[in-house]
Formats: structure tokens, C-alpha cells, sequence
């Protein structure tokens, strides 16, 4: 099989079901951003990381292409094609419970970062952000299941706690912000 089909040499592509629509059409951009952000989990998964944070970036990643198999179904068909529903949120939810149960209570802001694994979770998290954006966009337009919008929105919270317990179980310390105080900049 050929990687390349010139099948969107005119700046088209192909849904499930063989609808062409334009490759920056609001579709488009929702599935694609998803693809990137599995991709940014996938670089999170290259690190070394908890045997629990694996197990669940892995089942992520495969719930993604789940998302991204939704979007990528034309509107009139994607009622009877719901991939992402209550039990998938669910399981975000118990997860997040779970680990934050494990970490120190957070009462202020933390700045995205720490150990690298840590600080891929974060943008991962801000990719995940744009991806629920871009979902939420579609769906002001397009029959879009509000399972999806939840799914995303969660996930991001779940990122959140990942980075984390990532950062606590490698014995980095979360740094807070400090609001407005600003700080002198030094090479020191």
C-alpha cells in the first residue's frame, strides 16, 4: 500500500463515507487537533514515566482515535456512529480522583513545568484545550455529541493531574506562581 494517494493534491480530503470537504474545513481542524494531540502524548510516552501513567496514556491515545473517528463521520451520520459516551468520561473522572487523591492538596496556580515528561503533560493539556475549542466550534454548526466536548474537557483535567503525579513521583516540586510579583531575571 502507498503512503501517498494525491487524492488531496487540491487541498481536499476525504471523510468516512467518501464526502470531500476542504482540508481547513472546521471538521478538519477538530480531528486534526486531536491527531496532534495524541501525538504530543505519544512524545510524553517516549520518557520514562510511572507504570500507571503508561497504562493510562496508553488507553488514551487509543480513545482518541475513537474521537477522531467521530468527528471524521459526516454530520447527518454521526448519530449512529457514537464511539465516545458516559463510561469513557467516567473512567477519566475516577482516574483523576484517584491520582489527585495521591498529591498534595493544591491551593494555588502551578507554572507548567518540572521534569520533561511533566512538562510535555502540560502542553499535551494546552493541546487538548484547543482540540475541546475546535470541537466546541464545529458543534455551533455541525450535529456534534456532547460526549465528545465532556470527553475533551476532562482529559484535560486528567493531563493536568498526570503532569502532576509525574512531577511528584520523580521528586520534582511543582512551582507556584505568585501572581503579580514579579521577579528579577538573573544569568545567575
Amino acid at each position: 500500500m502507498r503512503i501517498y494517494t494525491k487524492t488531496g493534491d487540491e487541498g481536499e480530503t476525504g471523510l468516512f463515507g467518501g464526502q470531500r470537504i476542504a482540508k481547513d474545513a472546521d471538521r478538519v481542524e477538530a480531528y486534526g487537533t486531536v491527531d496532534e494531540l495524541n501525538a504530543a502524548i505519544g512524545v510524553v510516552c517516549s520518557f520514562r514515566l510511572p507504570k500507571a501513567v503508561e497504562k493510562i496514556l496508553s488507553q488514551v491515545q487509543r480513545d482518541l482515535f475513537l474521537v477522531g473517528s467521530e468527528l471524521a463521520v459526516p454530520g447527518k451520520k454521526m448519530p449512529q456512529t457514537r464511539l465516545i459516551g458516559s463510561s469513557h468520561i467516567a473512567l477519566l473522572e475516577k482516574t483523576i480522583d484517584t491520582l489527585d487523591a495521591k498529591l498534595p492538596k493544591l491551593t494555588l496556580f502551578i507554572l507548567p513545568g518540572g521534569a520533561s515528561a511533566a512538562a510535555h503533560l502540560h502542553f499535551a493539556r494546552t493541546v487538548c484545550r484547543r482540540a475541546e475549542r475546535r470541537v466546541v466550534h464545529l458543534a455551533k454548526s455541525e450535529d456534534i455529541g456532547k460526549p465528545l466536548i465532556v470527553y475533551l474537557n476532562r482529559l484535560s483535567d486528567l493531563l493536568f493531574v498526570l503532569a502532576r503525579f509525574t512531577n511528584y513521583a520523580s521528586k520534582h516540586q511543582d512551582e507556584i506562581w505568585e501572581g503579580r510579583e514579579r521577579k528579577k531575571i538573573t544569568a545567575d
